[in-house]
């Protein structure tokens, strides 16, 4: 069967659902209400799929209705109270939908369950099936840490169950970050002018993370420096990223008519969605063969130039936007080794041989 015609029967039998395929290429169904979403399991058609589809209506009900008709000291009435809560409102909308994530596949799960109830060793068999996956492990770890600690404080509990687990050790460095050779890469096969090229520099050249940059454009060019407010924490928090524009960026700026409201506009001339980019990244890459290569890691990889050229912490957060240096350590820290080593080497070879080894200075020169 056909996409479309998938799509139009699921729509027609199941309405708000939509389909889609996993990164292991297996279809799988979304129930989405304005603003409510969770995941459908079973085959298609069948009565576990229609019996899970109608508690997904029943609870995008309950939500509309709100707290009062949840069952009170249940995981799912916390789960309503969390996200009225100002720890959850004010997240971002990019985070709140990760977030949501997890926390409906818990709620779909477990829902029924009181809180009060909750264990050590109940917390420990939610994390088994993840055991095999680190991150997605400590992700659970995560949420179900933020909503007992929302428990506590509300006066559901007295203590959080999970505050003596610890995360798994993942062995990732998290996304990779973008080398010389892979950009040189990139820019040969996406050429000045193309969208692909003015993205990746974008992104390179201004560590914006997706969301901040389909929304970049003119309006954020005064003079030789860009402006921006971080959609991540614009609504709580006054940092503006006041940064000069690059030489190289400005190039590529040049060459985009002043009439486009966004530098990333789509072809119809409409401001392209932070997934839209997502998407549109990965083809790209992957047209250049850099099946490792995200948009993210450009974000990495401008910090570590930075770092690399000598900045301070504080100059790297001022450039990225972040508003804790816990970041920027690990960057800088990565970034340093390299030199840190050159000049502990030159310190070694000068005790050893008793010359006058000239030591790297942080800019890389000798003295």
């Amino acid at each position: 069967m056909g996409r479309s015609l998938m799509a139009r029967r699921i729509k027609r039998e199941f309405p708000g659902v939509t389909a889609y395929f996993d990164r292991h290429q297996k279809r799988r169904y979304r129930f989405r209400q304005k603003g409510f979403s969770t995941e459908i399991h079973g085959e298609y058609g069948s009565d576990e799929f229609r019996r899970n589809y109608e508690r997904a209506i029943r609870g995008y009900r309950s939500q509309e209705i709100g707290a009062a008709a949840t069952k009170r000291g249940t995981i799912n009435a916390l789960v309503v109270s969390y996200y009225k809560s100002p720890e959850f409102v004010s997240l971002s909308d990019s985070t709140k939908a990760t977030y949501r994530r997890e926390i409906e596949r818990l709620r779909d799960e477990h829902g029924h369950r009181l809180v009060e109830q909750m264990k050590r060793a109940h917390v420990v068999k939610l994390l088994e099936p993840l055991v095999d996956r680190p991150s997605a492990r400590n992700n659970r770890l995560r949420m179900l840490r933020m909503l007992l600690n929302h428990a506590v404080e509300i006066g559901w509990r007295a203590d959080n169950p999970t505050a003596a687990i610890k995360k798994m050790r993942t062995g990732s460095q998290g996304f990779h970050t973008w080398t010389d050779d892979e950009l040189s890469a990139f820019f040969a096969h996406h050429e000045i002018g193309s969208t692909a090229h003015t993205a990746v520099t974008l992104m390179l050249y201004t560590a914006c993370s997706r969301v901040d940059a389909v929304r970049l454009g003119w309006q954020n060019v005064s003079g030789s420096r860009l402006q921006y407010r971080r959609q991540k924490t614009e609504r709580f928090s006054e940092v503006v990223v006041d940064i000069p524009v690059h030489p190289d960026l400005q190039r590529v700026l040049d060459a985009l008519p002043k009439s486009q409201m966004t530098f990333l506009e789509t072809s119809g001339g409409r401001s392209r969605s932070a997934n839209g980019l997502g998407n549109a990244m990965r083809k790209w890459c992957n047209a250049a063969k850099l099946p490792d290569c995200t948009s993210h890691g450009l974000r990495k990889a401008c910090a570590t130039r930075l770092a690399e050229a000598g900045a301070s912490e504080r100059e790297i957060m001022a450039w990225t936007g972040h508003t804790s240096p816990q970041m920027v350590q690990i960057y800088a820290g990565k970034a340093r080794r390299g030199l840190m080593a050159d000049q502990g080497f030159a310190k070694l070879r000068q005790n050893e041989i008793g010359s006058n080894v000239d030591e790297p200075k942080e800019d890389g020169s000798t003295k």
